[in-house]
């Protein structure tokens, strides 16, 4: 089911969801909503530890215990790191995100971050493509992310632990790093309550 098919601010609530960092939002016709995303956004703390983000635009439901959590997104790319995807949080240091991103090679592709005080940063494969399909899926403290082009045929983007509370976050993230600021659509979001067989392929 997709939880943005009619979603509005006076429906926000009582769907159990909240905003943080939001600018300006507003639904699609046919389902879905479009995101402004303000520029010096973004949600990484850097592996040298010389600076840390938290502060993109982030809609989000508490979940508890093993989740499949599913996204189609279509970025503007107007600049470097410009995304749209998924994050999973407990709190500003504890999180994992996959995103379709435009990397700092001029490509735009599936892109993981998992965070464990400090984030690391995984580039995945380029994909010349409008919009994507992205999965997380998690079982106990093992999650797994996937990305598809159809919403159906997963390929693995990481698998990787990270013990996290029962109850956490999960939700929609936007970000634009640089200066430019940017928009994003998010046509579909999904969270099923379920346990996948197998987090490396994510079925």
């Amino acid at each position: 089911m997709n939880l943005l098919d009619g979603l509005n601010p006076e429906t926000l609530a009582a769907r159990g969801f909240a905003w943080e960092h939001l600018l300006q939002w507003k639904p699609l016709p046919g389902g879905g909503i479009w995101v402004a995303v303000p520029s010096v956004t973004d949600y990484f703390r850097d592996p040298a530890g010389e600076k840390a983000k938290d502060n993109g635009p982030y809609l989000w439901r508490e979940v508890t215990g093993d989740f499949v959590a599913r996204a189609h997104v279509r970025p503007t790319f107007a600049g470097r790191y410009d995304a749209g995807g998924i994050l999973v949080r407990q709190d500003d240091e504890r999180w994992a995100k996959l995103c379709f991103e435009s990397t700092n090679f001029g490509t735009t592709a599936a892109i993981s971050v998992v965070t464990r005080g400090l984030s690391d940063d995984a580039n995945g494969v380029d994909l010349a493509v409008p919009d994507l399909w992205l999965q997380v899926c998690r079982v106990g403290d093992s999650f797994g992310m996937h990305y598809a082009l159809d919403g159906s045929t997963w390929r693995k983007v990481r698998r990787f632990h990270l013990p996290l509370p029962r109850t956490v976050r999960v939700g929609l993230l936007a970000q634009s790093p640089g200066d430019a600021g940017t928009t994003v659509e998010f046509l579909w979001f999904s969270v099923e309550s379920r346990t996948v067989a197998d987090t490396r392929t994510g079925v």
